[in-house]
């Protein structure tokens, strides 16, 4: 993948290391996941026994190492894709018809082709919770656990979040090795941090290095976003959200294999998930990047309450404050977050926020990055209150702002209620269409669905090509693509869509199962 830099290939590997802390309102099944959380003051007394208070020198890596390395796990997982033959010749239709091959439309059996790729994971619940990046289970059939001990658990994926990159797996154990969440606000640049996890399908691996930046931005997540979105049909392009990007940069020394591990601090507390490096061979260059800590705790948290990730909205349309942006608009100072738009009925606006507003601070914290912003909001739910500092003609006013939900209320949105709102049509993988009246006409139906172009998703994975009409599912009649997201946001999870169609120039009715 490239990067905003031209030349450097963004190569997801990464960190998986939280350690869901003292949040007692954790509960998933009614249980509750309790973390570690760093807290006491002996710790850093037995750590300057390691180091000799020395300012400044390297100490000794020996202590956070041992802490870190049993709560890192090797992850293994494995992929089924089914994969589309070649079309059959019209001249074998003619003889053999569509029936020919076991197929239908002329195509042959779809085949299944099966594949394996492996990851880190940390551990951050006794109980067998995992967290891990998205990349290294999404899409798995299987996935497979190895612990430090070489003891091997199958797990189960309990939420994933792609805008952040993170998941959470779980594996049937107790008594497991729990790590220390620490606080990735408190990392300095320069300090040293380690990064513990399996690269290259090796044994567990540690390696050290510095704090290089905070709050980087390097569009990675922002590439895979796009990707998705031209996947996506042309009107549901605008429901989904954006990636959240505000990695900590580090040259510890990360590998394809390091994704979903821990990146910890000399005192062995996890303060990132190691997600990616830049590179112009897929390796080790001397650039990583890991999810902070504290984004970690509050998706975590989330995935394991909700069942997906609440995210809170400013309701502004932002820009980078720099020189030239601040000469453009004539403004009194330099650095910020400049607002192009206030969106109307939107938090910021509610709260008195305005158009040419620039916001310095958030919660204290002085604010001069989009990713540092997002990120200062991304670890809140609808409904909170963050206090916002903003100069306004060169004078600074302070606001509260509650946040609202992709609604633009103040509730969370459940996972049930998320699915409905966000409709089923996007898991297709398919580009709709209506049809004009001149196709009705042609075809003889008063009503229908074109699959104008396939992409990556659940029409993929069966016989069905572009141009076929869907005119019923699951024995309702579909005359628009409406009433197809309609129909598939009251079907019940794990029962499949049966789609009852035809193709142009043919008055055959076709049948095609599909799983969802």
């Amino acid at each position: 993948m490239k990067s905003n830099w031209k030349l450097l290939t963004l190569i997801a590997i990464l960190s998986s290391a939280i350690t869901l802390a003292a949040y007692n309102f954790l509960g998933f099944n009614n249980r509750d996941v309790v973390m570690n959380e760093s807290s006491t003051p002996t710790m850093t007394g037995r750590l300057a026994a390691l180091t000799g208070n020395g300012a400044g020198t390297p100490g000794d890596f020996s202590f956070a190492a041992e802490s870190a390395t049993p709560m890192v796990v090797h992850i293994r997982t494995t992929m089924t894709r089914t994969v589309r033959q070649q079309q059959m010749p019209d001249i074998f239709r003619e003889f053999f018809g569509d029936e020919f091959g076991g197929g239908q439309r002329g195509q042959g059996q779809p085949r299944r082709q099966q594949g394996q790729a492996s990851g880190s994971g940390v551990i951050i619940s006794k109980d067998g919770y995992i967290v891990t990046n998205n990349h290294v289970v999404q899409d798995a059939d299987e996935v497979e656990v190895v612990m430090t001990d070489k003891r091997s658990f199958k797990a189960k994926v309990i939420g994933t979040d792609p805008l952040t990159d993170l998941a959470v797996i779980k594996v049937d154990a107790s008594n497991l090795p729990a790590i220390t969440l620490g606080d990735s606000d408190a990392l300095k640049l320069g300090e040293w941090v380690l990064a513990v996890g399996y690269p290259l399908d090796l044994e567990s691996t540690v390696t050290a290095g510095i704090v290089s930046a905070k709050s980087r931005k390097i569009g990675i997540l922002e590439q895979d976003f796009q990707q998705r979105q031209q996947q996506r049909p042309e009107q549901d392009r605008q429901q989904i959200d954006t990636p959240l990007e505000s990695f900590i940069q580090t040259d510890a020394a990360i590998n394809p294999g390091n994704s979903g591990g821990a990146l910890v601090n000399l005192r062995g507390e996890l303060v990132g998930i190691n997600s990616a490096i830049a590179s112009q061979t897929g390796y080790y260059s001397g650039y990583g990047f890991a999810v902070p800590v504290s984004l970690v705790k509050k998706v975590t948290a989330d995935l394991l309450k909700y069942g997906n990730v609440q995210r809170g909205y400013l309701g502004v349309i932002p820009r980078e404050l720099d020189s030239k942006v601040a000469k453009e608009k004539s403004l009194k100072v330099g650095r910020g977050i400049f607002l192009e738009e206030v969106v109307d009925n939107g938090a910021a606006k509610s709260a008195g926020l305005q158009k040419g507003d620039v916001i310095v601070k958030m919660e204290g914290q002085l604010v001069d990055s989009d990713a540092q912003m997002r990120e200062i909001i991304g670890r809140r739910r609808p409904g909170d209150v963050i206090n916002v500092t903003v100069n306004r003609d060169g004078s600074e006013r302070d606001f509260k702002v509650e946040l609202r939900n992709r609604n633009g209320g103040r509730d969370v949105i459940k996972k049930a209620e998320a699915a409905k709102a966000t409709a089923s049509v996007n898991s297709l993988g398919a580009e709709l269409e209506d049809l004009s009246a001149g196709d009705l006409q042609k075809l003889g139906v008063t009503g229908g669905v074109r699959v104008k172009r396939l992409t990556e998703g659940k029409l993929a994975e069966t016989d069905i090509e572009e141009g076929f009409v869907i005119v019923k599912a699951n024995g309702k009649n579909v005359k628009s693509v409406k009433d197809l997201q309609a129909i598939l946001s009251s079907t019940k999870e794990g029962e499949g869509l049966m789609l009852i169609g035809m193709y142009p120039g043919s008055s055959r009715m076709y049948y095609y199962a599909v799983p969802l």
